[in-house]
């Protein structure tokens, strides 16, 4: 499909969750207490759970959520996670596995009341999702995913110098996580040291296609979680993972990355289409790794569910930037 021009304006992260109809929610999980944002909760389900990436947190989504309600597909029965090491969650990465982090999404979610659920996710939470979707067929009715940690990923995960040469920012930016996790107390913070002296948008600029209209409360999100620690951890719960385990998931699959996006390699959507079996990926004009958030109508467009629009009616006038 042709691509149409021009980015969706800036917008920004900076919201109080209340005036999206979500409520804060500290949970208990097997990795310690798990910030919640739920709500919009409907007569009938099911869960639209939304997993952000590393180095983010629920308010990675707010642009998705706000781009729904101006499409006349308001999302319903959200739970919004600060997943393990980032955002309000006091719960640890550390030692925890891909099966920990599944298992921690489960139970808030079934705790909440739910037994069936649409999943979202981007990057890091594309692959938890998916991970869920697998270990839990039955309650998984789709999964949309942004920028997805993929094949190239673990790649550069599991061997930085020959995957460096496929996602060499990736690549570059992991040696630099676990250099700094490595240092301790020295490397924390870093994020935040890097935005006062006003290099971090800078230094992010692969992460988006046009960093001029990126709103500043995204580098503002982005100072407060990048974590080198956490994303150190994630990147060892990747490592040991079998991405064979996605052959069992039964609904279908909806993927989408930045025409742009410096962490998905050339050759990920066609493994994933032979692993996942109803799996199809598109690429979207002006967007990096953060399509969500650059473009986020498009992203509706192409990730939410027609089983969740059936009851709501699209604004008019609205076409696709979809490139293929």
């Amino acid at each position: 499909m042709p691509a149409r021009s021009g980015a969706s304006p800036a917008i920004s992260l900076d919201i109080d969750p209340r005036t999206l109809g979500l409520e804060r929610i500290v949970a208990p999980s097997i990795l310690g207490d798990v910030v919640v944002h739920a709500g919009r909760r409907s007569a009938h389900g099911p869960a639209t759970i939304l997993l952000h990436g590393a180095a983010g947190s629920w308010s990675t989504w707010v642009p998705l959520i706000e781009a729904a309600d101006r499409l006349g597909w308001p999302m319903e029965d959200v739970i919004a996670i600060d997943l393990p090491g980032w955002g309000e969650s006091e719960a640890v990465l550390e030692g925890a596995g891909v099966a920990d982090m599944s298992t921690t999404v489960f139970d808030i979610a079934t705790s909440l009341g739910y037994s069936r659920w649409r999943l979202m996710g981007h990057s890091l939470g594309g692959f938890v999702a998916l991970d869920l979707a697998a270990r839990h067929p039955e309650a998984a009715m789709s999964v949309g995913v942004v920028s997805p940690s993929g094949p190239a990923v673990l790649d550069a995960v599991r061997r930085p110098w020959r995957g460096g040469v496929r996602l060499p920012w990736f690549a570059g930016m992991l040696v630099a996580m676990r250099t700094l996790a490595y240092l301790g107390a020295a490397g924390r913070g870093i994020g935040r040291m890097l935005h006062r002296i006003g290099i971090l948008a800078p230094l992010a600029s692969p992460l988006f296609a046009a960093r001029s209209v990126v709103d500043s409360s995204v580098f503002d999100a982005l100072s407060r979680e990048l974590r080198p620690a956490a994303f150190a951890a994630a990147a060892r719960a990747v490592s040991a993972y079998d991405i064979a385990a996605w052959a069992g998931i039964e609904c279908p699959v909806r993927a989408v990355s930045g025409a742009d996006d410096v962490f998905v390699g050339a050759g990920d959507a066609e493994v994933l289409g032979r692993i996942i079996p109803d799996h199809r990926h598109h690429v979207i004009a002006g967007a990096g790794h953060f399509a969500a958030i650059e473009r986020p109508e498009v992203v509706v467009d192409a990730l939410l569910p027609f089983s969740a629009r059936r009851s709501h009616r699209r604004a008019p006038g609205k076409t696709s930037d979809l490139v293929a």
